[in-house]
């Protein structure tokens, strides 16, 4: 198992609705899942198209759909980084957009953490 840490941002709880990517976004998360302590989401992003900033809880990202995804922070700093299928990243938390650049459709399963487990 590959480990990458796709953005920082360190707390563990629920996303600020703000920055909810389900609200900022809806067009291309999917809730699969969501009760207590976890929210699990279904990530599509077609090649050229850009998600505005957000925010995820740490979690676990699994790679459906390879894809090259050009990462923006809220620093201004970016980073390019390509997924491949397969592949399992866990995820500190973190405020990003995206913006898919590759040639193909980036598809994934988010598993965004609420709490921590006792």
């Amino acid at each position: 198992m590959k480990t990458i840490v796709l953005i920082p941002f360190l707390a563990i709880g629920i996303t600020a609705s703000a920055q909810d990517p389900v609200k900022t976004s809806p067009q291309y998360y999917k809730v699969l899942l969501e009760n207590d302590r976890v929210r699990v989401l279904e990530f599509r992003l077609k090649p050229g198209e850009k998600e505005p900033q957000h925010s995820h809880p740490a979690g676990v990202v699994y790679v459906l759909g390879s894809a090259t995804l050009k990462f923006g922070y809220p620093d201004g700093r970016t980073e390019e980084r390509t997924a491949t299928a397969g592949e399992t990243i866990w995820r500190e938390p973190v405020t990003h957009a995206v913006e898919n650049i590759g040639k193909t459709e980036a598809h994934v399963i988010v598993i965004d953490l609420k709490k921590v487990l006792k």
